[in-house]
Parts: structure tokens; sequence; C-alpha cells
């Protein structure tokens, strides 16, 4: 079974999207090779769980702390005002399809691609 697996995440509602990072975490501890592309609207998210006192921050900053988060879309970012926030917290911004990461990328990587 291929344990290399991408979660991208495009929700930007907090409720869905720590779904995607219990996941991750989930899915790391069962021995998977996780990335988590954060693209779309969740983009904002960085700024907003990346504050201690957000009720979802905990997974959120767990998953960032294990150097999960592979990527967030630069061109989302820029639209959501969340470039900022992915630079202060070291978080990598991918842009090399037209302004947004590549999924056939990780798909070439043998990675199998998961959308929430």
């Amino acid at each position: 079974m291929d344990k290399r697996v991408v979660l991208v995440a495009f929700n930007g509602e907090a409720m869905c999207f720590v779904h995607v990072l219990l996941n991750a975490l989930d899915m790391q501890e069962k021995g998977y090779e996780v990335k988590v592309v954060i693209e779309g609207s969740a983009t904002k998210l960085v700024e907003t769980l990346g504050d201690k006192s957000h009720p979802f921050s905990q997974p959120y900053i767990e998953v960032r702390g294990k150097g999960m988060i592979d990527c967030v879309c630069y061109a989302c970012a820029t639209k959501m005002e969340a470039v900022e926030a992915a630079k202060a917290q070291g978080l990598p911004l991918c842009k090399d399809m037209k302004g947004h990461p590549s999924i056939a990328d990780y798909m070439e990587k043998g990675y199998k691609v998961i959308t929430f």
C-alpha cells in the first residue's frame, strides 16, 4: 500500500479545516507520509489558527510544528490577505502553477491527493 498522501484544504471554515489537521495527525501516527497544502479560502486560516487563543489552534500548531504544511497557495493567500501571516510562520508559499501549487507535481512524486 502506498502511504504517501497530500491533503489539500480549500475550505475556509475552521470547523472543516480542523478535520484536515486531525486526519493529517492520525495518518502520520499510522505511518503515512503526509503533506498538507493550504489553498483557496483556507489560506485565511493561517493567521486565524496561528493565534493560540483560537479553539482550533492546537491541531494547527501541532501540524505546523511537525513540518507537515508543505505549501500555502501564493495566489489565494494574496487574495485572502494571508501572505504576511504565512511568511511570519515560516510557511512555504507555492506558485508553480500560475500562482498556485501544482497538484500534478505531487502526483508525479507518488502522492495520493485528497481534497477537502
